[in-house]
């Protein structure tokens, strides 16, 4: 899951439309719990249900291939973007290629990011093997120093993993980044979001 940074009046626009349209004075003191259970979904007309629905077929008509892309994803992204209080959010099918669209946005061949060498193993492989390949090279800092991340930024240096792209995986009940100045939050949704951390979301 990957989030942006905008603006406030932004991000109560955003916050507005995935509430029902509630005006911004009574969605400003909504808590996290509020937003779990209510942001990116409207009940239907039909039925009024509180829940986002799970529809018991494989069978399904679209009225265009964005209508399609945002049918299945568009409460999961919106919901968890008004979690973090960003204003958008796009859902990937794992917290790696999260991590990976978030770097790949940012950097080209040639450049390079910064990271702690202390990182959950699938993120150091693709920081140490898979960036590598795509000409993307990665400068890794043994500890949480300060100076010896400063001492590695060069002129193609796009980013320093944490504090400037932040994984809150964990985080999301306690912290919200992107109050702290992040720019881009991801998050891997099957480790916490569904309540466990035994299924793919």
């Amino acid at each position: 899951m990957i989030y942006d940074n905008q603006s406030t009046y932004i991000k109560s626009k955003i916050r507005n439309k995935v509430l029902d349209g509630k005006d911004r004075k009574e969605t400003e003191n909504f808590q996290f719990e509020t937003f779990q259970l209510h942001a990116g979904h409207t009940p239907s007309i039909a039925t009024r249900a509180r829940a986002a629905p799970i529809y018991a077929t494989t069978s399904f008509t679209f009225e265009s291939a964005e209508h399609a892309a945002n049918v299945f994803g568009a409460v999961f992204e919106q919901r968890m973007a008004a979690l973090e209080g960003g204003t958008n959010a796009i859902s990937t099918s794992s917290g790696q290629a999260a991590q990976f669209v978030a770097i790949s946005t940012i950097c080209s061949i040639g450049d390079n990011i910064i990271s702690t060498s202390c990182l959950y193993g699938g993120t150091y492989i693709q920081f140490k093997v898979t960036l590598q390949r795509l000409g993307i090279n990665v400068k890794f800092v043994q500890g949480d120093d300060p100076e010896e991340f400063s001492r590695l930024i060069d002129d193609k240096t796009r980013a320093i993993y944490l504090p400037v792209i932040v994984d809150n995986t964990f985080g999301g009940y306690l912290i919200k980044p992107i109050e702290h100045g992040a720019n881009i939050v991801v998050h891997s949704a099957m480790k916490w979001i569904g309540g466990h951390g035994t299924t793919r979301q």
